[in-house]
């Protein structure tokens, strides 16, 4: 609870910071700057306010999670504030509700893994650790914990905002892209799922109780690696990837023009993910034996038939 309350204050400060910092840009007038000002720099002004209020927090408190708690809410803000500034046209309102669904997909697993009330990601501690520098991980948290991160919320809903000034023009791929991105939400979320029950039979376990028989490989071995996690090693990274790519796909259906698609924001949101794998799989392979042996048989993120790797 503790935890949740400083978060809504977190919310609060972000708030006002943001507005303090798109004062001197909106000519004294901040409700008539969000109306009129290019969408993209209130946006970005917005992003800055956020980054600086997470590295505040961060070396307040000494937790460094601040951007992982809005991960699944900044991006839906960021969306339907393009959506408002063109209009509410209907392409605008379904790609901003399909990235509403994926928001409250991504806030409910958050969530009821403690992310919101308990401690910050671990992976954190594990880099604190290896930047044991105090003066150097404030520099990580800052440009890249704070900076980079939200910056990413700017780059990979960037293709939303180049529909704002482009026709309402629906086409087939326009469909096709919209359906794909609702199907990469369900991988995700039975990503999400399958790894949720896992945790409750690796937890039931620890504690001596009974848990259904077909996770007791997966809890022996301290890893996942049935149904979804059969074919690929991070199905709920292929999820993510995929979703914005199709809303990428969405947003050149209308645009039309590749070179103001932003397609540049699922680039760097691909090679963040390509990233995070490489990190995250170097903290696993090293608590879990077995786990060489997965690796070398299961296709990291995109899924791929069990036992060719790649």
């Amino acid at each position: 609870m503790k935890r949740l309350i400083l978060f809504i204050i977190f919310i609060f400060a972000a708030l006002c910071i943001s507005a303090l910092v798109t004062l001197p840009f909106s000519g004294g007038s901040i409700a008539s700057f969000f109306k009129t000002a290019d969408a993209l720099a209130v946006t970005s002004l917005c992003a800055f306010g956020f980054a600086i209020c997470s590295f505040v927090f961060g070396l307040i408190t000494g937790d460094y999670s601040w951007v992982d708690r809005l991960w699944s809410t900044l991006p839906v803000a960021f969306t339907w504030y393009y959506a408002y500034r063109g209009g509410f046209t209907p392409a605008l309102c379904v790609i901003a509700g399909l990235v509403s669904l994926w928001g409250l997909r991504l806030s409910f697993n958050f969530a009821r893994k403690g992310g919101y009330t308990g401690t910050e990601d671990y992976r954190w501690g594990v880099l604190r650790g290896k930047i044991k520098n105090p003066f150097l991980w404030q520099l990580f948290n800052l440009f890249f914990i704070s900076s980079y991160q939200i910056g990413m919320f700017i780059l990979f809903t960037w293709p939303v905002y180049g529909v704002i000034k482009t026709g309402n023009d629906f086409s087939i791929f326009f469909y096709i892209s919209a359906a794909l991105a609702f199907i990469f939400i369900c991988i995700e979320t039975a990503a999400d799922q399958t790894q949720w029950n896992f945790h409750i039979a690796k937890k039931a376990a620890q504690d001596g109780k009974k848990f259904s028989d077909k996770y007791i490989n997966d809890v022996k071995n301290g890893f996942l690696s049935r149904g979804l996690f059969r074919f690929s090693r991070h199905p709920n990274y292929f999820g993510e990837l995929g979703f914005w790519w199709s809303i990428w796909l969405t947003a050149l259906s209308i645009i039309g023009d590749f070179s103001r698609s932003g397609f540049f924001g699922p680039i760097m949101l691909t090679i963040l993910f390509i990233g995070s794998t490489i990190f995250t799989e170097s903290i696993t392979g090293g608590k879990y034996p077995k786990y060489k042996e997965y690796k070398a048989g299961t296709s990291p993120i995109i899924p791929w038939f069990a036992g060719k790797g790649g």
